[in-house]
């Protein structure tokens, strides 16, 4: 590409961002994706990346290809009604790519707020939305308060049990925070296993203990919670409770399959969304709300910082930061997946 640079890492290139969407384009129109799906796709793994988030964005892209040529993801599927009334709508995403249908479900959702002041979309048989900050930063931007989460694949064990039944079910929570967002983006495991994979590739250790190893002692070595897959749940029992909730409440409100349906399959595929926009505006107390805001968040960082810690920063923050220097300088990619992707 033409301006992928290596770094002073020979482990480490930087890939400016046109480039990086162009190759994810040609390679998505390559593997049956017409113009519009490959665009929207393309550009979402690039800004994932862009922002910092290359565990749902670059890293995770020949995965994403490998789905769709094994078969378990329909590029040509859309999402189709099941049932619809008030506020409240169930759809069927029919196995096609999650990215899309996840941008399907939140513009359904806001749609719905226009109406009804709040909408609520859950869908079935959909596959892995990537980054789901994504849907939260675009309603948000748009003016609405905005909450999304999915199961997913068995891949923590509930608290007090070694083997995995729980998934650790990301759970997003929006809001419009002056030309930005406050977005909260986490997983129900204290790391996600993209954040993992790249530590391992990195030879890094994980800052705090992530999970347990062989002998069921807390580790921050990602490789040895790879191959136990025993992630430590959040919170630890509350964590854990907090992820068994979001797997019941997305598989009844989508009438789709729940973590333990999902595990049988091997593969993580046709999971359980839901997206909730509320539209503010149409709130009493709207016009006060931008105060309120700026209010808190200013009581926030007022609070005395623990220099052993870090800043203070409010969820979102700092991918405002990373956004404008990956821009500039080239997105950080990992070598071996860069030779990967450019291999395809």
């Amino acid at each position: 590409m033409s301006n992928t640079k290596l770094s002073e890492s020979s482990n480490t290139i930087t890939v400016s961002y046109k480039d990086m969407e162009k190759r994810f384009y040609d390679l998505l129109i390559k593997y049956g994706l017409n113009k519009e799906k490959a665009f929207t796709c393309a550009r979402t793994f690039a800004d994932n990346s862009l922002d910092g988030v290359y565990t749902h964005g670059v890293n995770r892209f020949p995965r994403f290809l490998q789905n769709i040529k094994d078969g378990h993801i329909i590029v040509n599927n859309e999402p189709v009604l099941t049932v619809g009334f008030g506020a409240f709508e169930q759809w069927n995403g029919q196995s096609g790519p999650g990215i899309l249908n996840a941008f399907f479900c939140t513009e359904r959702a806001m749609k719905i707020s226009e109406q009804n002041a709040i909408g609520c979309v859950a869908i079935s048989h959909t596959n892995h939305w990537m980054r789901g900050g994504t849907y939260g930063w675009k309603a948000a931007k748009k003016g609405f308060a905005f909450i999304c989460f999915t199961n997913t694949i068995a891949n923590m064990p509930a608290w007090g049990a070694k083997d995995s039944r729980l998934g650790n079910n990301p759970l997003i929570i929006a809001i419009p925070y002056k030309d930005e967002a406050i977005v909260l983006d986490m997983a129900m495991s204290q790391f996600s296993y993209g954040k993992m994979e790249l530590k391992k590739i990195q030879g890094e250790e994980l800052p705090v203990s992530g999970g347990f190893d062989e002998n069921g002692n807390l580790t921050t070595d990602p490789e040895k919670i790879l191959q136990t897959n025993r992630s430590l749940p959040i919170g630890y029992w509350k964590g854990s409770g907090l992820a068994l909730l979001l797997d019941i409440l997305a598989t009844i409100l989508s009438g789709g399959l729940s973590t333990h349906e999902i595990s049988r399959q091997k593969v993580e595929i046709n999971v359980s969304q839901v997206f909730i926009a509320i539209n503010i505006s149409k709130l009493q107390n709207s016009s006060a709300i931008a105060m309120a805001l700026d209010q808190i968040i200013e009581d926030y960082k007022n609070a005395e910082p623990d220099n052993n810690v870090g800043s203070i920063r409010y969820p979102g923050e700092n991918v405002v930061r990373i956004r404008k220097e990956n821009l500039e300088n080239g997105i950080p990619v990992t070598k071996q997946i860069w030779d990967e992707i450019m291999s395809l």
